[in-house]
């Protein structure tokens, strides 16, 4: 028995949901017994009901599995229902599933579902509750967070706002000469996007944008990327922290860390050359004058939390650049991948581009014209929808007991918001897996906006800060591209995967693309 179950363990850490060395897995397998036998512990009583199979120390891991949990965990809720539970290393987590189930959660019971749960590797990359999007539900959050919305509105994210567009239109003339340069070569699109949407950020938060070969540019965007996929893999030291102590946390966990680091070090560069460029009139240039104006009139009060510091600010950047490049850059990766692949409804975008836009490829489309594009607008919808890139959205926390559909969820209780369910659920999307926009029109081929089980920006509380600059951005981006491009598969080539890689986002596997002029 003993001799089995060692080597069900050898064969569940040696996937590539830990990718250790040998000899690292005898020590993590060692740890994790000494962890399971010290820090396991009893169920709570009346939790959702729970998947058959939960394995020693690991709990249910090893079938959901890594690469498509999210999967897994839809596929579960035929048999357990909108609300069960799994066993994550040794605690208890709650899944939901479907629109209903998430919405009764996430709006109707919104300030009990809005903490969020601790996590070691994605809480040391935001600075131990500095940031904004992991942090927990408390008064200085809440505080950060107004302001936060209150600084970007004021730069532009807000509707009727030609701030912004004239950020996204100066990014798309730029990123349309960088592929027009390739003359319909074959491509890989993806590393030219990411700077596209961090020059986006970067204007409304450094005040100016980068040159698409700027090395620091390009170094910032790398590491971005590079912390999504570490974080992915250091599961195991989120789920038990004390191996940070041994071999496998210098080469898993670290490394997400460090490109937290450098990130934040970039940032730390920006905020000097602010203090040493500001302007003597006072007037704010971008977000971190904002911040610096708020900082220098606020006083921090230590007991509570409240007030804005240097270091808030800088996670608080940190943060905006985590959640506005690595999600926009992959919802358009598949888009473009989906109309690769469905050139009948790519030329069906174009059509309605070219009939409101005309033939002068010298105008600008703005955010004015998207009412007159609503199958433009709709694929774009669908792109959201088939591959939404947050599939398990961040976790949720509870942040006190909670009675929740007559189940009984103590303070702190881990909540997975099963997003993946909400999007691909038959009741609402028949045949989930065909692409087809006209889901999101009606009769009179309108779009319809809000529809039931579609969250592309979460709901509640938690709700995606920047939800109102990424529609802007995506389209802008996705329409512009398009009215001036058409998108193909190298002549021969197999069609893509439409799997993803799933880590924190779920984006496409590499692909190359010819994209030539129209």
């Amino acid at each position: 028995m003993a001799a089995s179950w060692v080597s069900l363990m050898l064969d569940f850490l040696s996937s590539s949901f830990f990718e250790i060395s040998p000899s690292q897995i005898l020590t993590t397998v060692f740890c994790t017994v000494l962890l399971g036998v010290f820090l396991g512990r009893k169920r709570k009583k009346n939790l959702p009901p729970s998947p058959a199979g939960s394995w020693p120390v690991v709990g249910h891991l090893p079938l959901i599995g890594s690469r498509a949990p999210y999967q897994k965990l839809t596929e579960w809720r035929s048999r357990y229902g909108d609300v069960y539970s799994i066993r994550m290393g040794t605690s208890d987590v709650v899944v939901l599933n479907g629109y209903r189930a998430v919405r009764e959660a996430l709006v109707d019971n919104r300030e009990v579902f809005a903490d969020r749960p601790d996590n070691y590797i994605v809480d040391g990359m935001s600075g131990w509750g500095q940031g904004i999007a992991t942090t927990k539900w408390s008064q200085s959050y809440r505080e950060r967070r107004r302001f936060a919305t209150a600084a970007l509105k004021s730069l532009g994210m807000k509707a009727g706002s030609d701030t912004v567009e004239k950020n996204v239109l100066e990014e798309v003339h730029s990123l349309r000469d960088r592929i027009s340069e390739t003359k319909g070569r074959p491509i890989f699109l993806s590393e030219d996007l990411s700077i596209a949407t961090a020059n986006v950020i970067a204007s409304m938060v450094f005040g100016r944008r980068f040159e698409y070969d700027d090395s620091y540019i390009r170094g910032l965007t790398d590491a971005l990327l590079l912390a999504y996929i570490k974080i992915g893999d250091s599961q195991a030291i989120n789920l038990f922290p004390l191996l940070r102590f041994v071999p496998i946390g210098e080469e898993v966990g670290w490394e997400a860390l460090d490109c937290g680091r450098k990130v934040d070090d970039f940032i730390r560069e920006e905020i000097q050359r602010h203090r040493e460029t500001a302007p003597s009139s006072g007037e704010p240039r971008d977000f971190i004058d904002l911040c610096l104006l708020e900082i220098d009139k606020d006083k921090v009060d230590v007991t509570s939390g409240a007030g804005l510091t240097e270091e808030h600010m800088v996670f608080m950047v940190h943060d905006l650049f985590f959640a506005g490049i690595e999600t926009i850059h992959s919802t358009l990766l598949w888009g473009f991948l989906y109309l690769a692949t469905h050139q009948d409804i790519q030329e069906k975008v174009q059509a309605e581009l070219d009939s409101v836009m005309g033939q002068d490829p010298s105008s600008d489309l703005t955010l004015a014209h998207r009412p007159q594009l609503p199958y433009t607008e709709a694929t774009l919808m669908e792109v959201q929808r088939i591959r939404y890139v947050v599939p398990l959205s961040i976790p949720h926390a509870t942040a006190a007991d909670v009675t929740f559909r007559g189940y009984q969820l103590p303070a702190g209780t881990t909540v997975i918001a099963n997003l993946w369910s909400i999007h691909m659920d038959p009741e609402y999307w028949p045949d989930p897996e065909r692409f087809d926009p006209e889901r999101f029109l009606d009769v009179e081929g309108e779009v319809i906006n809000n529809p039931d089980s579609f969250l592309p920006f979460s709901a509640g509380r938690r709700v995606c800060l920047g939800g109102l600059l990424a529609k802007m951005e995506l389209f802008l981006v996705f329409a512009s591209l398009l009215r001036h491009f058409t998108f193909q598969l190298p002549e021969g080539a197999a069609v893509p995967s439409t799997l993803g890689c799933f880590g924190i986002t779920m984006s496409p596997r590499p692909f190359q693309l010819c994209v030539r002029s129209r």
